[in-house]
């Protein structure tokens, strides 16, 4: 593809403000450390066109690559990723910063929005991806630096023949940026925290543009992240269409702070413009990269949900992995866990000891199992359309045909519920089957609470998880939208999988963006991601259920919790009543 017209690149870089934006208090100067010194090695720019990219196809971009004299390729470098190409005199800042050994050796790549660019510039105007790329959510950003351009950049060599490798561990990572760069920049690293542990964010774009707006609630409801982050604003920074600037990012900062992380800012009386960056950017970079290379370290939330839920000092551990789909794990009243691996027709065993054997049974191609208060496994297939059930001695029995079921719960009473994706199944304990709800959309996860008066739902394709009042009979009454989820933006509603309770009445939802914790009054209090972020379903499992186990693609993971787990085939429990 041909390169970009040099106008092209001038109007990717520009923020066009409103008239009073730039105001005379722009009185910012930078300093010496942003200007060439005497004795200072200056670094060499390598420039090149990246037009290969499979996450924004058709997209041509600009990157620079600046690496310093001081690089030894015997010893990868610290990397610095900056969105709008080379701002801030930043060259110059690395190299002063360098020589003085207040920063480590560093390589820093600017990287320029893309362009899909038009067949005749004189007849059609090129689609400018700058807000496509850096305004919105969600991996795709990361995944273009990171799957794309750093190894891109990887290939490039200096003009003495050095060739350019780059660290790979997050702790020897920042990424900064202004504006909407600043926004792509903070959610390359809250999406992949262990890429990226350092964030410059400079009059950042936390806004209602494409989903901006709703960080700081976000960053107050998950569980912190190993990220630092500097952040700058002025007084007079946009107030436009799509929110306040100057009060986002204040807003931003107490979430940040309020969630445990180390931040810190700089707010002056300045519009949306480089210009306040530009005079601080060298002590910016000093806070970032200060006590390095001691690691980055997670926070402790202000979040009162996580500091009743999590235990200091645990974390998610590996249970099981390497399967094609690990999926739909439940436990037994010894607190074992069982998960299958449907595209491999095969289940596994977790023991209370934590040992990991395969093991036969019904619940190989379920699409979902669930133990029962007799003992036995009850699996959905429907491939075969029927609801099993799987007794120790291996012994298999149909419960009931017809229903295509995706998850299903057993009552300690013997009645199961099912869903089918459209509806909700009542299965009784003597195979009768009814609809007992119909035209839902995408219909996944089912689950009891602990006093099993209630049954929850959810519904994949939206954000919501309904509640139904339980009937003496089985029936479902009093229908509600109850539980309201978030969503990622990658995806149309919130993906929500499995559900499960706590003996607390607290609904834990297995969803696009984790597992996200509800109180009884239908409000996520919290947002715990698995390391993959990949989880589908979940259980509580381990020698006194305080042990959550989530399935997640290839990999189980397993977390002990300050809770226990309400398993459906117990005796009701009457959790306490909810904080409203």
């Amino acid at each position: 593809m041909k390169a970009l017209p040099s106008s092209i690149l001038s109007a990717l870089l520009l923020v066009a403000p409103p008239i009073g934006a730039f105001s005379q208090e722009d009185s910012y100067v930078p300093g010496p450390d942003s200007a060439p010194q005497p004795g200072v090695p200056q670094g060499e720019l390598v420039k090149f066109e990246f037009a290969r990219s499979k996450v924004f196809p058709g997209t041509t971009r600009q990157v620079t690559v600046y690496v310093p004299r001081q690089y030894d390729p015997a010893r990868p470098a610290c990397v610095y990723v900056d969105q709008d190409g080379v701002q801030w005199n930043a060259p110059v800042v690395l190299d002063n910063l360098i020589a003085r050994r207040e920063l480590p050796v560093m390589i820093g790549v600017f990287v320029t929005p893309g362009v899909v660019a038009a067949d005749n510039a004189a007849r059609a105007l090129s689609r400018f991806n700058r807000s496509f790329e850096y305004d919105g959510l969600g991996d795709a950003y990361a995944r273009l630096i990171l799957d794309e351009v750093l190894p891109e950049v990887e290939t490039k060599a200096t003009a003495d023949g050095r060739q350019v490798r780059l660290s790979h561990s997050a702790n020897d990572r920042a990424i900064a940026g202004s504006s909407s760069g600043a926004i792509a920049a903070f959610t390359a690293a809250w999406e992949r925290p262990d890429a990226f542990s350092r964030v410059l964010s400079s009059i950042g774009t936390y806004v209602g543009l494409r989903g901006g707006d709703g960080y700081p609630t976000l960053i107050r409801k998950s569980e912190p992240k190993p990220i630092r982050v500097f952040l700058q604003d002025g007084s007079r920074d946009l107030n436009i269409y799509g929110g306040d600037w100057w009060m986002a990012n204040q807003t931003m900062e107490r979430a940040l702070a309020f969630s445990g992380y180390e931040v810190n800012h700089v707010w002056g009386d300045g519009g949306h413009n480089g210009k306040h960056m530009g005079a601080i950017l060298p002590d910016a970079l000093r806070w970032l990269w200060k006590d390095w290379p001691k690691p980055v370290a997670k926070g402790v939330s202000q979040n009162a949900a996580l500091a009743a839920l999590l235990i200091p000092g645990e974390d998610w551990n590996v249970a099981a992995r390497g399967f094609a789909s690990a999926g739909s794990p439940a436990a037994d009243a010894k607190g074992e866990v069982f998960f299958n691996d449907p595209p491999a027709g095969r289940s596994y065993r977790i023991a209370v000891d934590g040992s990991v054997t395969e093991c036969p049974g019904a619940s190989g191609p379920a699409d979902a199992q669930q133990f029962g208060p007799d003992g036995r496994l009850y699996a959905a297939v429907s491939a075969t359309a029927q609801i099993l059930a799987c007794g120790t001695d291996g012994k298999v029995d149909v419960i009931t045909r017809g229903i295509l079921g995706r998850h299903l719960v057993v009552a300690h009473n013997g009645s199961a519920y099912a869903t089918d994706g459209g509806g909700v199944w009542l299965i009784r304990p003597g195979g009768g089957k009814e609809s007992v709800d119909a035209g839902l959309r995408s219909a996944t996860g089912i689950t009891l609470s602990p006093d099993q008066s209630l049954l929850y739902v959810a519904e994949s394709a939206t954000r919501w998880i309904y509640s139904y009042k339980v009937g003496a009979d089985g029936a479902l009454a009093d229908k509600q939208r109850y539980f309201w989820l978030h969503e990622a933006d990658t995806e149309e509603g919130s993906g929500a999988g499995g559900l499960r309770c706590d003996r607390s009445g607290w609904l834990y939802a297995a969803t696009g963006l984790g597992i996200q914790i509800c109180d009884q009054a239908g409000r996520v209090n919290a947002i715990v991601a698995t390391p993959n972020r990949r989880v589908t379903d979940l259980c509580f499992g381990g020698e006194h259920f305080d042990t959550l186990f989530a399935a997640c693609g290839d990999t189980v993971f397993r977390r002990r919790l300050r809770t226990m787990g309400a398993n459906a085939w117990a005796e009701p429990t009457l959790p306490p009543a909810p904080r409203l």
